[in-house]
């Protein structure tokens, strides 16, 4: 299964402090946890280290993510069809058309049990996304992206290299 599948990701997670990087594989455990047969895509940007859960290799069928900005260090568990599940205690941040998360702290700040209400719905939406059913693969950690330049950590002033 992909969740042993970690050679890239802690390789992105290098620049990061130790308990951005501890944070950051409890979160992708708690996931895994849940929905062992859907897919990991990473995305290792200039801006930010980010990689979530997609019923296919198709970000548009992603239905949750992790983000880790280089310049804030701020970790985002994101929703990436947020703005169509239901957010009754109205902890999801963002204004968006689509996009919505929660900025996470710490494992023990983190409201396990409404993320999972929500993370179920967002499976769902996001299998109705799903045109082609011969789309849907399981258990795979794929790395979508690698930018060759990237931002350290903690410098928000770190220019793009050309």
């Amino acid at each position: 299964m992909s969740k042993k599948d970690t050679k890239d990701l802690l390789k992105f997670l290098t620049p990061f402090t130790e308990e951005i990087k501890e944070l950051v594989l409890w979160l992708r455990e708690f996931v895994w946890d849940q929905y062992p047969k859907t897919n990991e895509l990473i995305y290792d940007n200039y801006n930010a280290l980010a990689f979530g859960w997609s019923i296919t290799d198709k970000l548009s069928h992603t239905f949750c993510s992790i983000a880790v900005g280089r310049s804030s260090n701020n970790v985002h568990f994101g929703f990436y069809w947020g703005s169509q599940i239901a957010d009754p205690d109205k902890l999801l941040l963002g204004k968006g058309n689509q996009y919505r998360y929660i900025l996470v702290t710490t494992s023990e700040g983190f409201p396990k049990a409404y993320i999972k209400k929500l993370l179920k719905e967002a499976y769902a939406n996001s299998l109705t996304k799903v045109k082609d059913k011969e789309q849907i693969i399981q258990g795979v950690t794929i790395t979508k992206s690698i930018s060759a330049a990237k931002r350290k950590p903690g410098n928000p002033s770190a220019k793009k290299k050309k």
